[in-house]
């Protein structure tokens, strides 16, 4: 994988990690139309560098709630932010559950499978609509709704299901504020991200020998910068209720991506 094209992916990821348009499934669309010819070894290297540069800048666009939250949680108290870190446990679990269990499985959707990625961005592109067409409320996440987010979460593994699109939209459907949708969206992943990120890393599956750091160094700044921008944009969106607009997006690419695979 040379450097432009390392680059392009980062953007890529980097945008579309925390916009509701499937990141998975950009990426494999992506891989595609550059004729990524990268091993499976190289490929997996550069996927963990991308999701480490969004797991960061999602850190660092809520370093103020992650760090009252941490402070709070060692004052051993039962309060909303200890409440909090427990329902993320609670929605991390099925996510979780699915990646140890049918892992191979999970992984086999991968590598050039634009058909199934073209199915499910249509399936991504309706949830969006429900969510959009919620009503207003101020009820904030409870413990209920984070297995039913964190469920939500599990099916976005699939290429193709927004992450962000189906963790927001169900929290909304299930009649969440929209704001405390969004924050709760992002937080809840970043445990997922770095566990994923040490089980790869302590697999002995990853060999370093061809990576070009190069490469990958670019694919981590155009992604961490491309996060830090697409996470504050999606907050406003969600507030703004302009979640169609991405509704209409996935419509058109998922129907653009099955005409031209099928």
């Amino acid at each position: 994988m040379d450097f432009i094209d390392s680059i392009l992916l980062g953007v890529i990821q980097g945008l579309t990690e925390f916009l509701p348009v499937s990141s998975s499934g950009h990426l494999e669309i992506g891989k595609a139309l550059l004729g990524d010819s990268s091993v499976p070894e190289d490929s997996l290297i550069f996927t963990i560098v991308l999701h480490f540069a969004t797991a960061l800048s999602t850190i660092i666009v809520f370093r103020k709630d992650i760090f009252v939250i941490i402070s709070q949680l060692i004052k051993f108290e039962w309060n909303e932010d200890t409440q909090f870190i427990v329902k993320i446990i609670i929605s991390i679990f099925p996510a979780g559950v699915l990646g140890l269990l049918f892992e191979e499985e999970l992984e086999s959707l991968f590598g050039n499978n634009t058909t199934f990625v073209g199915w499910m961005l249509l399936v991504t592109a309706l949830l969006l609509i429900l969510a959009d067409r919620a009503k207003e409320t101020n009820k904030k996440v409870g413990f209920w709704d984070a297995l039913v987010i964190g469920v939500s979460q599990a099916v976005a593994v699939l290429p193709g299901i927004s992450r962000s699109g189906a963790t927001i939209s169900t929290a909304v459907i299930l009649g969440n504020d929209k704001s405390k949708a969004a924050r709760f969206s992002f937080l809840m992943v970043i445990p997922l991200i770095f566990g994923k990120i040490i089980k790869d890393l302590i697999s002995g599956e990853l060999s370093y020998a061809s990576a070009n750091f190069a490469s990958l160094s670019a694919g981590f700044i155009a992604a961490f910068i491309a996060g830090l921008f697409a996470c504050k944009l999606m907050i406003k969106i969600v507030k703004n209720s302009q979640l169609k607009y991405f509704a209409y997006y996935c419509f058109v690419i998922g129907l653009l991506t099955l005409f031209i695979t099928l």
